[in-house]
């Protein structure tokens, strides 16, 4: 015990101790949530829900993983709607993002393969490639040139290699250069991995994320999105084509061994994604609030962050 009592004094002496804050009080102005739509509190889209939506007790839990009995007519609906929404071949449901991120990457690696990643990609990933064989590569944060002389010095080396990112980091709020990345990733014949995590809800004419805004979509090999952001929901999805979501399903441990995120949770997600296309007021309002708070703090962030 001494030796963690240790740690807790390192850590509060470097100003880097944590701890669980006290529930927000009610009637809080809260300008630390991911909420960034305000969705949550909203009761009128609430009561429009419980109105459109047959909700019933068995939606309150799995109790069991996915691929045993967990699976449930939300979690396919939900599912087909990604697909139709990303117009991608497969979607599939996880419980976070960063169940999502720690389990694709170590299940779609290898010893032979090299993952090169930005610098600043968030730890969920940095976790994932730690548990994967694959070789691992940074590239210094948003520097393109840095990443094209790690590919052309160390692609021939392996046999599959992922470019690895963030469309909106979440630290520092600034903006992957996606057209450059995809030109990349289609050069030295790469997959590209692209966590949308603060992006989905808030940009793209559809709120579909970066990739969407940029007509990028279908070049994104794979396409990681969170529900428990700008959806005010909980869990996270992965879209991509068919193979690789076989892939995941047989080799991801996150998917594999936990239970399923609960199937009401995947009602509402399906209920606020089937409505992004009319949330274009409230992602300009948020457009208007970050350049109004840049302004006045001086702040660099290219986005809500």
């Amino acid at each position: 015990m001494k030796e963690y009592q240790q740690i807790i004094e390192r850590l509060e002496a470097e100003n880097n101790l944590r701890s669980i804050p006290k529930p927000v009080p009610e009637g809080v102005i809260n300008l630390s949530s991911n909420d960034y739509l305000g969705l949550l509190n909203d009761n009128a889209l609430w009561q429009e829900f419980l109105c459109s939506y047959n909700i019933t007790t068995s939606m309150m839990s799995s109790c069991s993983s996915r691929l045993l009995t967990g699976n449930s007519y939300w979690h396919d609906a939900l599912e087909e709607l990604l697909n139709r929404l990303y117009r991608k071949e497969s979607a599939l449901i996880f419980n976070s993002g960063y169940h999502a991120n720690i389990g694709n990457l170590p299940a779609l690696t290898g010893s032979g393969d090299l993952i090169v990643a930005d610098k600043l990609v968030h730890a969920s990933i940095i976790d994932g490639i730690r548990l994967s064989e694959a070789k691992l590569l940074r590239f210094r944060h948003n520097d393109l040139n840095h990443l094209e002389d790690l590919l052309i010095k160390h692609r021939a080396e392996h046999d599959r290699v992922f470019i690895v990112t963030e469309s909106i980091f979440s630290m520092d709020g600034d903006i992957a250069q996606l057209k450059e990345l995809v030109n990349l990733k289609e050069r030295f014949d790469a997959f590209l991995y692209v966590d949308e995590a603060h992006a989905v809800g808030v940009r793209g004419s559809k709120g579909l994320g970066i990739l969407e805004e940029l007509n990028l979509t279908s070049e994104a090999d794979i396409i990681v999105g969170t529900f428990g952001k700008a959806i005010a929901s909980m869990g996270a999805f992965v879209v991509c084509n068919q193979l690789i979501r076989k892939v995941l399903a047989n080799r991801c441990r996150p998917l594999i061994f936990s239970t399923a995120i609960p199937p009401i949770n995947c009602a509402w997600s399906h209920f606020i994604l089937s409505k992004t296309d009319s949330f274009a007021g409230r992602r300009s309002n948020l457009t208007a609030l970050q350049k109004q708070l840049r302004d006045i703090t001086g702040s660099k962030s290219e986005s809500h962050i």
